[in-house]
């Protein structure tokens, strides 16, 4: 049985999960998404729910069927590397979480963002957790989505630039990863701004 709590504390119950996957990576873009579970969570969902990255692969996409199933809404957005590049990956995540936001079917009360910061929807409050995805189910469910969206398009990807392994790295910098870059160069789908200062700028 999963330990996450269903909702935070507050007297605002209708709320929405918010996650990113593939902010770290050296290629590809990043994926947000935006979960409402519904009051009663199904059993096949809060037996094996948790952080995504603690979930098996078989798992993770169980779940995305179940959450995707019995979610009240849901909303899977992404956003490019060559935006990333314009904007850095920080504001190209927060762009990312209010398209899948504003891109709901019922608009929430409340968002849960996993992380320290976010740049504030207009007109929903908001309540930032540091590793909300392993305190919170809708944080947990969006973590499930964004990752398992993310992961099934660079295998995509992968299929045209093989010698990169993003079907086993996903974009992220391994050693064979980072490789392949000093031998055949940056593909399309690869971040020109690797620089993590640059990266991690925050502009409110």
């Amino acid at each position: 049985m999963s330990l996450l709590k269903p909702l935070f504390e507050s007297r605002l119950s209708l709320q929405a999960g918010c996650d990113e996957a593939g902010r770290g990576c050296l290629a590809g873009p990043v994926f947000a998404a935006a979960v409402i579970l519904p009051k009663k969570i199904p059993f096949e969902i809060s037996e094996i729910l948790n952080d995504s990255k603690k979930l098996s692969k078989k798992n993770r996409y169980l779940l995305r069927l179940s959450i995707e199933k019995h979610a009240l809404a849901f909303s899977v957005k992404m956003l490019d590397n060559n935006i990333i590049d314009k904007i850095n990956i920080l504001q190209a995540s927060f762009r990312a979480m209010h398209m899948a936001i504003r891109d709901l079917s019922v608009m929430p009360k409340l968002l849960l963002i996993d992380g320290p910061y976010f740049l504030p929807y207009v007109g929903i409050p908001h309540q930032c957790i540091i590793k909300g995805d392993s305190k919170y189910m809708p944080i947990a469910a969006a973590s499930v989505l964004a990752k398992t969206w993310r992961d099934e398009y660079m295998e995509g990807i992968h299929l045209q630039y093989p010698q990169y392994l993003w079907n086993s790295n996903k974009g992220y910098a391994s050693a064979k990863h980072c490789e392949a870059i000093a031998k055949f160069g940056l593909s399309p789908y690869h971040r020109k701004s690797f620089h993590l200062k640059r990266q991690l700028k925050i502009e409110f």
